[in-house]
């Protein structure tokens, strides 16, 4: 009973705002290197892209080796051949991938560029129609995200060498600045009294 009031004690300590106190500093510099790294793949795009499409290789590649170790170590399971063809097309996807980086890059860019098209076209049509609370924000949501998805069509193919390692980039320096605001916010918990 005492451990398991003790292990309550410290999920609950986990969840509360307080509970990073300690670990300010590391989140801080985690905050830091990401926006170090963000703005490293904001400036240099080309080659932020083509180390996107290496980690996803290698991520499919891992996705392939356990697929099938997975459907080879429980042969007699119904899901055998499922396994077995899901972990040969990452395999065949992984190798499509690394032989042509540019073409990878390209095709995903283009994806891109018309998800947010078609996500920025259903926002404003929506949001003209149903009139609900706050749909000018919506509205306006949905053509920015029209007109950056025509501007990366626009200058397709040119746009499939940089757009990657620029969203990557974005990503990180924003995830970078909610873990330094994260840090700061645990620090200034710790300055004042619990």
């Amino acid at each position: 009973m005492n451990t398991h009031s003790t292990m309550d004690s410290r999920s609950r300590a986990m969840t509360e705002p307080g509970s990073l106190r300690e670990v300010w500093v590391f989140l801080m510099g985690m905050g830091i290197a990401l926006m170090f790294l963000g703005l490293a793949a904001v400036g240099s795009s080309l080659i932020a892209t083509f180390a996107t499409m290496l980690v996803f290789g290698i991520l499919l590649l891992l996705g392939a080796i356990f697929q099938v170790v997975t459907a080879f170590w429980g042969r007699s399971w119904r899901g055998f051949f499922l396994h077995l063809l899901t972990g040969v097309l990452y395999l065949v996807c992984r190798l499509l991938l690394v032989n042509n980086t540019v073409g990878a890059a390209l095709g995903l860019t283009l994806l891109v560029a018309v998800c947010l098209m078609v996500s920025g076209a259903v926002r404003i049509v929506l949001a003209a129609v149903e009139r609900f609370d706050g749909w000018g924000w919506v509205f306006m949501n949905g053509i920015v995200s029209v007109l950056l998805g025509a501007a990366i069509w626009r200058q397709w193919p040119l746009s499939g060498l940089w757009v990657i390692g620029l969203f990557v980039g974005i990503e990180m320096l924003f995830s970078g600045l909610s873990w330094i605001m994260l840090a700061v916010a645990a620090r200034s918990g710790a300055a004042s009294p619990a």
